[in-house]
């Protein structure tokens, strides 16, 4: 049965206002009235006064038309119905019953939407998602810029390194519920002539006008495994970005901004990696990881001048090259959080390149920055005692006893049950490395 608008209840559609075809002349069954069982008579003319019986039967009609009787009424108190083919009267809409559905359709209608908006940002449908919107970390500098578009002078005492441009172009790949970004953009590097993306995330008192003239250390974060396209610090569900907050909040950590670029130019194919490092004739991620993201940096954020807010984490292969790159350039990098890490260079790429390779050692760099009597570095290692490589635990603890001495200062923490993963790695961080580099870095500073 169908309704109309309203709840009132509408006849089948008929064209042109036809009604169904009517059933052939004849008894009930359908029968031709020759054919019905009763017995025929013919007509004939009576005297004057008296009725035929047909005619009694048939209200007088011809023989062989038949009127149609009279509709049967319905016992009192049921509804009508009508002639034939005649529809009873609408009943007048009750305005309750409206009111009432028209208010569920709007509920149904809201849930749908609200059902729909949730699957859209899901698959992150704009307008349900800010995914790829445009974001500015710099901002213009605190008290306006000067005539000429010129960012007002810094004192020459001054820590804190303004933005120096050009500003890079970053999106957003996901926001956070405390409002933060992480964003990406591509890195053209000028000095390696590699190009790269770079995920980066600044903490919610970069945008507190309390730190407005601040500048804030910088935390480069290097993944495991292949480390590309993608680094995986990038990604909330590890907890970094969250963990950073939180532990400045306990007065554990620095406000670090993290910057995290891809750690090789290409995938891990069957065990093939770059080990951060300019190995000759491939990539310079080494230059790549240590003055091209640093200047990306310093083009879009308040830094700090010093090294002392510059600063390395990462795990597994990522550790070795942070690790690497902070005995290497103790002058521009000051500490660094390697968890899990490789202790001495192993790539294959390295064949035929032994000086190179020594170049990139720990071990030896480590050894010379000791003979040269500084600057200090101080190295927080982390690993877990149930590491898939049972080799990574000694040799770590061997480094430490070997090379804890003068300009480098060393910290250990062994994870319980730790096994080879970043998600065994950032909680633990909070439990005494973090603390460890935090202590000797600086900012936010003006």
């Amino acid at each position: 049965m169908s309704y109309a608008p309203d709840g009132q209840q509408s006849s089948p559609y008929r064209p042109d206002g036809q009604y169904p075809p009517q059933q052939p002349y004849g008894d009930q069954y359908g029968r031709p009235y020759e054919q019905q069982p009763h017995e025929q008579q013919p007509y004939a003319e009576l005297p004057h006064g008296q009725q035929h019986p047909y005619g009694q039967q048939y209200g007088q009609q011809p023989y062989g038309q038949q009127q149609a009787p009279y509709p049967q009424q319905p016992p009192y108190g049921s509804e009508p119905t009508g002639y034939p083919g005649q529809q009873p009267e609408p009943e007048p809409p009750r305005r309750g019953s409206r009111v009432r559905r028209r208010i569920i359709a709007g509920v149904a209608v809201l849930a749908l939407a609200g059902t729909a908006a949730l699957v859209m940002n899901h698959f992150e449908i704009p307008p349900f998602t800010d995914k790829g919107a445009d974001v500015s970390f710099g901002g213009p500098p605190a008290g306006g810029a000067q005539p000429g578009g010129e960012a007002p002078a810094q004192p020459a005492s001054s820590k804190m390194l303004m933005p120096t441009g050009p500003p890079a172009e970053f999106k957003n790949t996901m926001t956070l519920p405390d409002g933060t970004h992480v964003a990406v953009t591509t890195l053209d590097g000028k000095k390696s002539g590699f190009k790269g993306k770079v995920w980066v995330w600044a903490p919610k008192e970069y945008n507190d006008p309390k730190f407005a003239r601040s500048g804030f250390p910088v935390m480069i974060a290097l993944p495991g495994g292949a480390g590309y396209p993608n680094n995986y610090w990038m990604g909330t569900d590890l907890g970094l970005q969250k963990s950073i907050g939180k532990w400045y909040a306990e007065g554990k950590s620095k406000p670090f901004i993290l910057a995290m670029p891809v750690l090789n130019p290409g995938p891990d194919d069957k065990g093939v990696y770059w080990d951060g490092s300019d190995i000759p004739g491939q990539p310079k991620m080494g230059t790549w990881l240590t003055e091209d993201v640093p200047d990306l940096m310093k083009a879009n954020f308040r830094t700090v001048k010093s090294r002392d807010g510059w600063a390395f984490m990462g795990s597994s292969t990522g550790g070795f090259a942070g690790l690497k790159a902070v005995l290497k350039h103790p002058d521009q990098f000051k500490a660094v959080i390697a968890s899990g890490p490789d202790i001495v260079p192993d790539s294959s790429l390295w064949k035929g390149h032994d000086k190179e390779k020594a170049e990139n050692n720990p071990e030896l760099l480590a050894k010379q920055l000791i003979d040269a009597k500084g600057p200090d570095v101080y190295l927080a290692f982390q690993v877990g005692d149930n590491e898939n490589n049972k080799k990574t635990l000694p040799s770590v603890q061997k480094f430490i006893a070997d090379y804890t001495k003068g300009p480098v200062h060393t910290s250990m923490r062994v994870i319980p049950g730790g096994q080879h993963n970043a998600k065994t790695y950032v909680p633990n961080m909070g439990e005494g490395p973090i603390q460890y580099i935090s202590k000797v870095m600086e900012g936010p500073v003006e």
